[in-house]
């Protein structure tokens, strides 16, 4: 008996020794500096007379590539920008699966929409002190960001190994909804508490099967515009990433902005407070990763649709020639604007190629990515709506061309509800039928990839 003994204890200890799942991922990620080497021109506020003073705190751009077991890949890059322009996601989908064999469906280029970044429109910059001049800086910078975010691909390609993927959630209250009603039937961009939010901080975390933290993505709703001065900073969601990777030396932050076209950060102005807010939001995705994470695991699948969002009745040229001569500044240099589109371009379109994404990590999670500066109705409606475990939903990706309210905002009218539109050379606001549009697109896209 004594000389079972031994066996029977072998026996009990392997049965009873924990089963380590092999990695169901391979995962890569990299990351560059993109601050500008000069001044430039600054994004985000119209009113700004002069370029930029210096660095805060750099901007950086990062790439992730995950890959499934049967090989199938998908690349999430994030950038401390004011925007994506259309063009620089076309031309980086086609180099990307050219140079990389990932198919543009599978590509999602997020911006994190802070207003303390260099202008990357490359035609039409207004109010600039020398228009030519800042044009010709902002196609220089455009074109080598292309570049820049095509090699982190491939670099993180490259530093892909075995890995496994986790998702949790936690909350931070930096944001406050920024429609407030002014008593006199509109709308003041000002501090709203008991205006609708989305405080969730959802959390991806990439791991090796020996436990070395490979990237940490995260996401809030909130615009990044606690600065307004005239230096490049990432805003709070650089500070947070600078802060997560200080904690993470192995692991590379990634901040992907959610869906923040009506929501603010609250306090602010100082660098202090951004740097405030950044510690806040890096706490709270601190607690999700110290929660009990939910490991995903299952294919990569994703859709891609590029919709015909359609405008409101367009203006005439006649209405154009009229306000014109407004003496409201911003709306006579919209029609100037408009006017001088028609002149080079014919005539106005009626829609315009929005861009509607759904990746599926496996059984379990959800993302939608959607164009635009997005108001948080969407992220709140298309929780309820889509009937999956978890559901990630971000704005400001693949292209952010302007506002994009819900029906309840485009009925109540303001700045996010068409009066935006005058800052840019769109011709007039989005169609009434512009929520229903997205997220019956977003219903069918998610229906494709069962």
């Amino acid at each position: 008996m004594k000389l079972w003994l031994p066996l029977l204890l072998a026996v009990f200890v392997i049965a009873a020794a924990p089963v380590v799942k092999k990695p169901a991922w391979r995962a890569g990620a990299a990351s560059a500096k993109i601050t500008p080497k000069k001044p430039m021109w600054m994004a985000g506020y119209a009113g700004r007379t002069e370029p930029s003073e210096g660095v805060e705190l750099d901007l950086f751009a990062k790439a992730f590539v995950l890959t499934d077991e049967a090989g199938a890949k998908f690349a999430l890059v994030t950038m401390d920008l004011i925007g994506v322009p259309r063009n620089l996601r076309l031309a980086v989908a086609e180099r990307v699966k050219k140079e990389h064999g990932i198919e543009p469906t599978n590509l999602a280029i997020n911006a994190s929409h802070t207003h303390s970044g260099p202008e990357l429109r490359t035609s039409r910059i207004h109010g600039a002190d020398d228009v030519a001049l800042r044009e010709k800086e902002a196609a220089e910078y455009t074109a080598k960001l292309e570049d820049t975010i095509v090699r982190l691909i491939g670099d993180a390609l490259k530093k892909s190994v075995p890995a496994h993927l986790d998702y949790s959630t936690a909350r931070c209250g930096v944001s406050m909804n920024r429609r407030t009603p002014d008593g006199k039937g509109g709308w003041s961009n000002f501090p709203n508490p008991n205006g609708p939010v989305d405080q969730t901080v959802p959390v991806l975390k990439a791991s090796s099967a020996e436990g070395k933290e490979i990237a940490v993505i995260f996401g809030y709703s909130c615009h990044c515009t606690t600065l307004g001065h005239q230096k490049f900073s990432g805003d709070y969601a650089g500070y947070a990433q600078q802060v997560l990777e200080k904690a993470h030396p192995d692991a590379v932050a990634m901040f992907a902005n959610g869906c923040s076209g009506d929501q603010n950060p609250y306090p602010r102005r100082t660098m202090e407070l951004a740097q405030q807010h950044g510690k806040s939001l890096a706490t709270s995705v601190q607690a999700a990763l110290e929660t009990n994470m939910k490991r995903l695991t299952g294919p990569i699948r994703a859709a891609y649709r590029e919709i015909s969002l359609a405008y409101d009745t367009l203006p005439t040229k006649e209405q154009l020639l009229e306000e014109q001569k407004s003496t409201d500044k911003w709306k006579a240099t919209h029609a100037t604007r408009v006017l001088q589109r028609i002149a080079d371009e014919g005539p106005l379109p009626t829609t315009y190629p929005y861009p509607v994404q759904i990746l599926r990590l496996g059984t379990d999670l959800t993302w939608v990515t959607l164009g635009g500066e997005v108001v948080v109705d969407y992220s709140l409606r298309l929780k309820q709506d889509i009937k999956d475990p978890i559901v990630w939903v971000s704005g400001y990706t693949n292209d952010v061309m302007a506002y994009i309210p819900s029906l309840r905002i485009w009925q109540e009218g303001g700045y996010e509800g068409g009066g935006a539109m005058i800052y840019g050379t769109h011709p007039t606001r989005w169609s009434d039928k512009t929520e229903e549009h997205i997220i019956s697109t977003v219903m069918e896209l998610r229906k494709a990839v069962e």
